[in-house]
């Protein structure tokens, strides 16, 4: 009974759960969520390749004496990048700037063809190397990453070197060409890249920079190393590999029920049914345990075919074990007990057939030496099992008790 009820009630809870689980699964949905953080993506993802081009403007020791507007050259760079998540990345690539300023006689880069300029040549060297950036998306930043957003600034600072390159002309003025300088220039460079999203794959920029040159040689008697101030703008695009956007951690969504009224009536009634069993629980477990008396088996059993009273080889085999363990215990006394059904024959039939059995199994002990005053026979004129016209073979029997 304990069994059956602690049953009953794990069923009825988990009733109550799979209902609930099951309403509850066909309203959650999941989406990404950017308040719980951004997932880092693989190595090979959020690559991107620059191209750009634009103008450069040099201050060197006497270029205030040059106009402004004769000293803008140009300038490219080409770069790949990655972004090691939405604000930080960076970028190496190759830059290029034709620098225009006033030297004095014996520099490099002087153009005797040009007029000079308050007793100052005029000068032309361009200077390649590579370049690395560190860089710092200042919308993701501040704002927060949003995939859509047209618009991000970007601030970046780096280094790089140059080799410069100079035109060189002979004594009638003709130019040979351009040739290196050997003059190697370290440079040190920030800027802010205005970015606009086009498409997924595509940015157009605006690039605004100042580099820091240092090694440009410009004094006549001798070469010193100065520290000379570029500052440029390049139109770029920008070219973004796959994969090109950031992912936040995935979490359900589950929308508030419109009405609860029906589930709150489901689990009151489950909560009540569950209380009713705990009840019967404790009424089953406090209820008094009946004794009841064991009713001793008897020591044998003879079984007999229908109308049939004569033993058989195998009823004399176990006759003869039954007597030995009679006569072992001289002091018991055994009752035996002749049965016929009542589902066949007439109460004459039966009481004859319940007679010659028992007689039979009581000569048969007698001849294996059991005494006759430890035994007594009689009959009964019920059904020994009594389990209905179907098992009526196990009626026709002769028992063998100790009293």
């Amino acid at each position: 009974m304990k069994k059956i009820t602690l049953l009953a009630c794990a069923c009825a809870i988990a009733a109550c759960q799979s209902a609930f689980a099951q309403e509850a699964t066909q309203e959650i949905t999941y989406v990404e969520d950017p308040s719980q953080g951004l997932l880092l993506n693989r190595f090979k993802d959020n690559w991107f390749i620059t191209a750009q081009g634009g103008v450069a403007t040099y201050f060197s020791h006497h270029d205030v004496h040059r106009n402004l507007s004769d000293r803008f050259t140009p300038a490219a760079g080409l770069y790949v990048g990655k972004w090691f998540s939405p604000v930080f990345g960076g970028r190496i690539g190759a830059d290029f700037i034709g620098l225009k300023g006033l030297a004095e006689a014996g520099n490099p880069g002087i153009n005797p063809n040009e007029p000079m300029v308050d007793g100052y040549y005029k000068t032309y060297q361009n200077a390649v190397g590579p370049a690395l950036d560190l860089m710092i998306n200042l919308t993701n930043w501040w704002c927060g990453y949003k995939p859509g957003r047209i618009y991000n600034a970007t601030v970046y600072a780096g280094g790089g070197g140059y080799w410069t390159l100079t035109k060189q002309y002979g004594p009638d003025g003709e130019g040979q060409g351009w040739h290196n300088t050997h003059d190697r220039i370290l440079a040190f460079r920030a800027g802010i890249i205005n970015s606009f999203n086009v498409s997924k794959q595509v940015q157009l920029s605006l690039d605004l920079r100042a580099t820091a040159m240092d090694g440009i040689k410009d004094t006549r008697e001798m070469w010193e190393n100065r520290t000379y101030l570029a500052v440029q703008a390049y139109l770029g695009v920008t070219y973004l590999f796959k994969e090109r956007e950031w992912h936040a951690p995935v979490v359900p969504v589950c929308p508030p029920a419109e009405n609860c009224d029906a589930l709150r009536a489901r689990l009151a009634a489950a909560d009540a049914r569950i209380a009713d069993l705990e009840a019967q629980l404790r009424d089953c477990l406090n209820r008094p345990v009946e004794k009841v008396e064991a009713k001793k088996a008897p020591l044998a059993t003879i079984y007999y075919p229908i109308n049939v009273y004569r033993l058989t080889r195998d009823d004399n085999n176990v006759l003869e074990a039954v007597a030995e363990v009679m006569k072992s215990n001289p002091n018991n006394h055994y009752t035996l007990t002749g049965w016929a059904d009542n589902y066949t024959g007439n109460d004459a039939i039966n009481i004859r057939l319940r007679n010659n059995r028992v007689n039979g199994v009581q000569k048969k002990l007698v001849k294996c030496g059991v005494p006759e005053s430890q035994i007594t026979a009689t009959i009964n004129n019920g059904n020994l099992c009594d389990l209905g016209e179907k098992y009526v073979a196990l009626d026709r029997a002769v028992t063998i008790e100790e009293d």
